[in-house]
């Protein structure tokens, strides 16, 4: 009778961590290159953004059985990543790549024209402060909406609109301010 449980108990674990191993498998297919890319933005080193996505999946893996609502997915994993984020300044200091060597070029981007506009509005953006640029990456790079962004940096929704309408507006006014240098420039 013992042998009789302990094999419905053991098929029943293995066919639970079968079903655990395939929605993680999804997960990572799903959102890897979305989690890669926001890392990137937030910490602008390609060996750093790599590690975060790791320790967020990593997180994600022991967690997994704790999603309760399938549907906030991105969200969850965006907040365990935004707070890996947090915890590698807690445990270590960094050497901090120069931000104005490294680019990010979008494969859509072969003009030299349009790699230069990309670097410059990536330094913009990297200039904002932080309360300004997550809201802002948030939106335009993972393509959250004012309520999943919300939900991820625990703030109320028009705090986040009032974020992204004043990142926008900086952002507005530091690219102008480049295009007055660049035309006194060629002068």
């Amino acid at each position: 009778m013992n042998n009789i449980r302990n094999f419905f108990s053991d098929r029943q674990v293995l066919i639970t961590m079968t079903e655990k191993q395939k929605r993680y498998e999804a997960l990572v297919h799903i959102y890897h290159s979305e989690l890669f890319r926001f890392a990137y933005w937030l910490c602008r080193d390609q060996s750093v953004a790599e590690d975060l996505v790791q320790e967020t999946f990593l997180r994600a893996w022991r967690a997994l059985d704790s999603l309760q609502d399938q549907h906030a997915v991105k969200p969850w994993l965006l907040t365990i990543l935004r707070r890996e984020n947090a915890r590698r300044f807690e445990r270590k200091q960094f050497d901090y790549a120069d931000v104005e060597n490294e680019t990010l070029v979008d494969e859509r981007s072969t003009t030299l024209d349009a790699e230069m506009e990309q670097t410059v509005i990536q330094r913009q953006i990297g200039k904002l402060a932080d309360e300004y640029r997550e809201p802002l990456l948030l939106q335009v790079v993972m393509g959250c909406s004012g309520d999943e962004i919300a939900e991820i940096l625990d703030l109320n929704k028009n705090t986040v609109m009032t974020r992204l309408f004043r990142a926008r507006n900086q952002l507005k006014e530091a690219l102008s301010s480049d295009d007055d240098q660049l035309r006194g420039a060629s002068k």
